[in-house]
């Protein structure tokens, strides 16, 4: 099995996601996102428009030429606290991955959640995921709270 050459890649722009790039988004999410591993079993075109149509939305995409490289998915609000950003949803395109495009994400989605208030931004790793675990502490998040998901299948 050969591994597929990478695309000829010129400067990727980052850009703020636009209702244009929902297909490229959702499409990138269905390859990136186990969602077969709770909790992450949401992933869907009403995830997205979610975050896009949020008063305060920090979504964006990384875009090579028309090529979606990456993107991430983020808004005003967690949970009870109205003044904190979440960074719900991010993902590079294999190819690009390895590359500063997550980092340069991450780094927009939080200036712009900063800049409509937010006094913390958030956002949760799954446990084995260690790649986004580094991303994150390189973009100077720290490990916080710990929460265990416990799940009782209904038997058959």
């Amino acid at each position: 099995m050969s591994t597929p050459a990478a695309p000829e890649h010129r400067a990727i722009g980052l850009a703020p996601m636009t209702a244009t790039h929902l297909a490229d988004v959702l499409a990138l999410g269905r390859h990136v996102y186990d969602t077969s591993v709770k909790p992450y079993t949401s992933w869907s075109l009403s995830a997205i428009a979610r975050h896009l149509d949020s008063e305060a939305a920090a979504c964006w995409v990384a875009l090579d030429g028309e090529r979606l490289a990456g993107f991430v998915l983020g808004s005003m609000g967690f949970d009870q606290r109205g003044d904190w950003g979440n960074l719900e949803w991010i993902a590079s395109a294999p190819e690009y991955q390895g590359q500063g495009v997550a980092s340069r994400l991450v780094k927009a989605c939080c200036a712009t959640l900063t800049e409509a208030g937010a006094s913390a931004v958030v956002t949760d790793v799954e446990s084995q995921n260690t790649a986004s675990a580094a991303l994150m502490r390189s973009n100077g998040f720290e490990a916080s709270v710990s929460v265990t998901l416990f799940v009782r299948e209904t038997p058959p």
